[in-house]
């Protein structure tokens, strides 16, 4: 049986702490995922960190 090397972490907005995406992570990663994408609640390309 094969394991399961993804895990899914959900991208916050900095500005207005909405949780926005969710995004496939290897396990084997350690570091925090840091992205700009866009936020529909602020409307803009803000940077969103990944939250558990």
């Amino acid at each position: 049986m094969a394991k399961n090397t993804k895990n899914f972490v959900s991208l916050e907005c900095t500005e207005c702490k909405s949780r926005n995406y969710v995004v496939k992570k290897s396990k084997g990663q350690k570091e925090k995922l840091e992205l700009k994408k866009y936020c529909p609640k602020c409307k803009k390309h803000t940077v969103h960190k990944e939250v558990k």
